[in-house]
């Protein structure tokens, strides 16, 4: 059993790796033998958490990445190659909100920035489409190898106030599904795609929405969120860690084309 989820020695390629959810993911996996390449836009906090890891006895490098800039992209698998030799995982965790494409008393439907709405498409959706395809196809020609997209809840079902990230997250769930497909029957059925759904996860870009500020209680969000919620709590990073060390290990190797709600409960909840 301990072989079966036995990812030693694997090397994952994190995009949005110096964030609070993929980091505590990557200091996870770093934890249970894996290499890390840490890819984010901003160096210092990926550098950050590639200390973390080396300080706790792991391997990791820290590449500055922008995902919606293929030939960024493209250097940084090339960089990641050129220090592990190889690379068996994709994870694409790059990603955000932001409050000018999310609607409010003060800012209507009608009125949100188009270029706000592209932002958080774009990253969200084109900042997984790109890393895909440059480090698809190096999974593809060695036959082997797992992409984890991360999408969300909005994907499921489409929250309020947040139409940008909403679509994007259901574009990554339906292109999860599509490249499963299309990689197995056209490349290798040996590089496996699927997808996490977080549900509540407190983080710089939604805690404006999720905590008041000023009293640092739920907001009127937060509490229906909670409501809604079996289990009674937001998630944490570590919930991420046992469902994504699954999808990347042999345990999961005829798993392909899904998306996995860790959501504590929130997307079967009727409300009733």
């Amino acid at each position: 059993m301990q072989n079966l989820f036995d990812i030693s020695g694997k090397v994952v390629a994190a995009t949005g790796g110096g964030g609070v959810l993929v980091g505590e993911m990557c200091r996870g996996l770093a934890q249970a033998g894996a290499r890390i390449a840490i890819l984010d836009i901003f160096p210092e906090a990926a550098q950050k958490v590639a200390d973390d890891i080396v300080a706790s006895g792991g391997e990791a490098i820290a590449i500055k990445t922008d995902v919606l800039d293929k030939a960024s992209v493209q250097a940084a698998l090339e960089a990641t190659l050129a220090h592990y030799g190889r690379v068996d995982v994709l994870i694409n965790g790059a990603g955000g909100n932001k409050k000018q494409a999310t609607t409010s008393p003060d800012l209507s439907f009608f009125d949100l920035p188009e270029d706000a709405f592209r932002w958080v498409f774009n990253l969200n959706f084109i900042g997984t489409l790109l890393p895909s395809q440059v480090f698809g196809k190096a999974l593809a020609a060695q036959d082997e190898g797992v992409i984890l997209n991360i999408s969300s809840m909005n994907a499921f079902r489409p929250l309020t106030r947040i139409p940008a990230y909403s679509a994007a997250k259901a574009a990554v769930s339906n292109f999860t599904q599509w490249l499963a497909v299309h990689i197995a029957q056209e490349y290798t059925p040996n590089v496996r795609v699927n997808a996490l759904a977080p549900g509540f996860f407190l983080t710089q870009q939604n805690r404006f929405l999720l905590i008041d500020e000023s009293s640092g209680e739920l907001t009127p969000r937060g509490k229906t969120i909670m409501d809604h919620t079996p289990m009674g709590r937001f998630g944490t990073p570590a919930d991420l860690l046992g469902a994504t060390i699954w999808l990347l290990s042999p345990a999961s190797a005829f798993v392909t084309g899904i998306v996995v709600p860790i959501d504590g409960g929130f997307s079967a909840f009727s409300g009733v």
